[in-house]
């Protein structure tokens, strides 16, 4: 089964034929190279606006500063983001170097390692972007029934940064799920043309 030059192998692994095969090749890898830089930038935004959220308050004289070290799962989430922009960077370099030569990656070895640490950042900032969402839903609703307060009542600047944060960090999230699809999709086209599954 053929459509616009791509091929079904034998084990239903998409394999491009034809003669624009190169034009292919370098539109995935651009695309590639921009969607990492965009999860790059929107990490370290993520990274940026969650570190630097402070806000004081004063209570009857007593100054009270709260900070995202104060709740475990942002200092989480910053580490989390921080890896996420520094990976993301690394693999911007990859790329790019990747575009800038022409060449194609043909090591199925570096192809396994470059799809199982995206996968590991993606489930990474899953993790974090979920106990960052529980931590700040609390903050935000309450849980009476462990006598929990409104603090984002009292620290209104602080949880709307903190928010904007958490979303640049779904944001990225989403960007690098869809990378790490373009990686299995650059693996096992590997494993594809005329060997079947004889190459396992």
């Amino acid at each position: 089964m053929r459509y616009l030059g791509v091929g079904v192998s034998p084990g239903n692994v998409p394999v491009f034929h034809g003669s624009d095969l190169k034009a292919v090749d370098r539109k995935l890898r651009l695309a590639e190279l921009m969607l990492r830089f965009v999860t790059c930038v929107l990490a370290l935004v993520s990274v940026l606006l969650v570190a630097t959220d402070s806000q004081v308050q004063e209570f009857f004289t007593i100054q009270k500063k709260a900070k995202f070290t104060d709740m475990k799962a942002l200092v989480f989430l910053v580490v989390v983001n921080a890896m996420a922009t520094v990976y993301s960077l690394m693999q911007v370099l990859r790329c790019g170097l990747s575009v800038v030569t022409g060449s194609v990656l043909l090591s199925k070895p570096l192809a396994w390692l470059i799809l199982s640490c995206d996968q590991l950042m993606a489930y990474m900032m899953l993790a974090a972007i979920g106990t960052a969402l529980q931590s700040a839903i609390f903050a935000k609703f309450s849980e009476p029934e462990l006598q929990w307060m409104k603090v984002c009542d009292m620290y209104g600047k602080f949880c709307n940064q903190s928010g904007e944060g958490i979303a640049s960090s779904v944001v990225a999230w989403l960007i690098m799920v869809i990378v790490a699809g373009m990686s299995s999709f650059s693996l096992f086209r590997l494993y594809g043309g005329n060997k079947g599954c004889a190459g396992w």
